[in-house]
């Protein structure tokens, strides 16, 4: 048999409880999925600019989960252009063009922001 007992006040408890559900902690979100579109229109290879420009994010919530959605509507022929700059892509005259891991280390300093703001707003409630 498990007894808890409690005794005080729980305003504390309450107050951090009643911030979380407000959910202020997102509100930065487009904040960082614009400087996510900013980081990944400087790093992405460019000939024409055409990729480099069309980067864009979305902020989703779905079942209480919140999300970015960072998209490039560079498509030629069927083919994101920006997904073929990261893997690498056959040519068609028999040829490979290597990929350049070019998003991870662009996104990479915005999680790194978003997991330490985070932190901080939850440990300061």
């Amino acid at each position: 048999m498990i007894t808890i007992e409690s005794k005080g006040e729980f305003e504390r408890t309450n107050a951090f409880l009643k911030k979380m559900t407000q959910h202020d902690i997102f509100k930065a979100l487009d904040r960082y999925g614009a400087e996510g579109v900013s980081a990944l229109a400087s790093a992405t290879p460019h000939d024409s600019g055409m990729t480099a420009s069309s980067w864009d994010y979305e902020v989703l919530v779905v079942n209480q989960t919140y999300s970015i959605i960072w998209s490039n509507t560079n498509v030629e022929d069927g083919r994101p252009i920006a997904i073929l700059l990261q893997y690498g892509h056959g040519t068609r005259t028999g040829g490979y063009v290597a990929g350049r891991d070019y998003i991870n280390p662009a996104l990479r300093p915005i999680f790194d922001r978003i997991a330490n703001d985070v932190w901080k707003e939850v440990t300061s409630a």
